[in-house]
């Protein structure tokens, strides 16, 4: 392992190990893959790796605007893997659906007469996609927790057929971009990687919402304990996993550090899969309210109350539950 330019380069094998010790206030429900498509295996000469991704912040922040790079890891043509923007911050990589995102570059050029991805990298992906999915609590990767950038439109829809966007993670990543090459090669060999042992999902008392505007994040159960800058404040809306409840009514919202937020400031929800396609949620409890967004099977939301047979999101959403299946 080492450190470079504030970036840290690791094997697949210390990413696993790095990733378990890591703490993620942010909630976080999908693994985003991608390529770079430039940088591309021309402009990798086997130990360049910081200077690549130094290169590519720099793109990010003085070309595009961004605060910073926009991915959170990038996986190399040698299987190396190096960090970028910091876990609690979400991504820069797909317009309009960056929130409760990982995103993982993949350096290459995998559209179709582009770089041959090499096996180190191909295995590499996958133990990577299997320990952040393990790390946010998720055993079962889906087309929903698990996405290509080009099954999005430009309003960050998740779609999952060519909407014009981007070709990303290539025309030939792992057989194809499309919904049924990553169910027939992508997501059978995800599977076998997620079953092949390792660290189980992590474990938790239970999840809650922030409702206050701003709510600060302590390195201890009081309020006289020292602010963690890193991780917050937290805005409202914002999903947390409880691991811990004081005495005092503090809540420990990291696995492996002491961040903790006052629960006074907080709503329990329980989180829940949609289990039918073309699911509808609606302004109110019941058929006659207009719908408001449309869910796929696989989607994983976050449910604060219920009125009958009818669950109400953290969005103020409201589906029927029998189209939820709750964790």
């Amino acid at each position: 392992m080492e450190m470079k330019h504030g970036f840290t380069k690791m094997t697949p094998t210390e990413f696993e190990a790095w990733i378990d010790a890591q703490s993620i206030s942010r909630t976080c429900v999908r693994v985003q893959e991608h390529h770079t498509w430039k940088p591309r295996y021309s402009n990798f000469n086997g130990s360049n790796h910081f200077k690549m991704q130094d290169d590519m912040r720099k793109y990010h922040m003085n070309t595009n605007g961004w605060s910073d790079i926009g991915q959170h890891f990038s996986i190399f043509p040698d299987g190396v893997v190096v960090t970028g923007r910091p876990l609690n911050r979400s991504p820069a990589c797909i317009l309009h659906a960056n929130s409760g995102a990982i995103c993982i570059e993949n350096v290459g050029n995998f559209d179709a007469g582009g770089d041959t991805m090499r096996q180190g990298q191909s295995e590499s992906i996958f133990l990577v996609t299997a320990a952040l999915l393990r790390k946010i609590g998720i055993s079962t990767p889906t087309k929903s927790n698990v996405v290509y950038h080009h099954w999005y439109n430009g309003s960050g829809d998740l779609v999952y057929h060519n909407s014009g966007q981007k070709s990303c993670p290539g025309t030939a990543f792992f057989g194809g971009n499309k919904l049924a090459d990553f169910e027939a090669n992508f997501l059978p060999e995800l599977q076998n990687v997620m079953g092949a042992g390792g660290q189980p999902p992590i474990s938790l008392m239970s999840w809650s919402v922030v409702t206050a505007d701003n709510l600060n994040v302590r390195s201890g159960s009081s309020s006289d304990a020292p602010l963690a800058n890193e991780q917050g404040p937290l805005p409202f809306g914002s999903v947390v996993r409880i691991y811990e409840i004081s005495e005092n009514g503090w809540f420990r919202i990291s696995q492996n550090t002491q961040r903790w937020i006052f629960g006074r400031h907080t709503q329990p929800v329980r989180p829940a899969i949609v289990n039918t396609p073309d699911t509808n949620a609606r302004f109110g409890p019941g058929t006659n309210n207009d719908v408001v967004r449309i869910y796929q099977d696989g989607d994983r939301i976050f449910v604060v109350n219920q009125d009958g047979s009818w669950s109400r999101t953290i969005e103020d959403e409201w589906i029927h539950s029998t189209l939820l299946d709750f964790e």
